[in-house]
C-alpha cells in the first residue's frame, strides 16, 4: 500500500472551507470541504464520506487541486470530438455556400444540408451527418432559411380568381331604424 499524497501547502482548511462558502458550484464546494477535512488532519476515509465518493476519487481530486488549485476542482465541459473539417475547408464550404449552386455541375438549383454532404464527400472525401454540416453552416455565420411551403398543384393564377374583392353584403342599419317593442295593450313597455 503507497503512502498518500500531500496536498499543497499554500492553503488550510480554513482557507478551503472559507471558498467552499463563496463558490457558486455545489461539486465543487463538496470537494473543498472534503480536502479541507484532510487539511485538518481527518483520514481520507472521512473525507470520502464527507464528498460521499470512494478513496479513489478523493486521490484524483488531491492531484486536480495540488495541480490547478481551487479551479481544478470545477467540472470542465467535454472537449467533445474533433472538427471533421480544417480551415481551409471550411473556408471552401462557406465560398460554395455564398456563391451557390451552378445547376448544370451541381445538379440542384439550391443548397440543401443533404446536397452539402454529398459536395463535402466529393470535394474531401469526409463522411459527414446532415446535422454536423448544419452546426458547421451555424458555425461560419449562416442561417436556415425555408421557402413558404405551397401546395404542388397549386396555381396563382387561379388562386386570384378566389379571393373576396366585393364589398359585404350587410349594411350598418341607421340609428332609429328600429322600433321599440311594444307590449299587448300596444303602448311602450315599461320597465320595472
Amino acid at each position: 500500500m503507497g503512502s498518500a499524497i500531500l496536498l499543497r501547502d499554500d492553503f488550510d482548511g480554513r482557507a478551503l472551507r472559507q471558498l467552499a462558502r463563496q463558490t457558486k458550484d455545489a461539486n465543487q464546494a463538496r470537494r473543498l470541504l472534503a480536502l479541507a477535512e484532510i487539511y485538518d488532519g481527518g483520514s481520507r476515509s472521512d473525507a470520502a464520506r464527507i464528498g460521499s465518493v470512494t478513496l479513489q476519487i478523493v486521490r484524483d481530486w488531491v492531484l486536480r487541486f495540488n495541480a490547478r488549485g481551487p479551479d481544478g476542482l470545477v467540472n470542465g465541459k467535454a472537449p467533445g470530438g474533433r472538427a471533421k473539417l480544417n480551415v481551409a475547408q471550411r473556408h471552401a464550404l462557406a465560398k460554395i455556400v455564398e456563391s451557390g449552386p451552378i445547376p448544370a455541375i451541381h445538379g440542384v438549383v439550391r443548397w440543401r444540408r443533404k446536397d452539402l454532404v454529398q459536395w463535402i464527400f466529393q470535394e474531401f472525401r469526409i463522411a459527414m451527418d446532415e446535422t454536423t454540416v448544419g452546426r458547421e453552416l451555424k458555425a461560419l455565420g449562416f442561417a436556415k432559411l425555408s421557402a413558404r411551403p405551397r401546395h404542388y398543384a397549386q396555381n396563382e393564377l387561379e388562386a386570384e380568381a378566389f379571393k373576396k374583392t366585393s364589398p359585404p353584403l350587410w349594411r350598418k342599419s341607421e340609428a332609429g331604424s328600429r322600433a321599440a317593442p311594444t307590449s299587448s295593450s300596444g303602448g311602450p313597455t315599461k320597465r320595472a
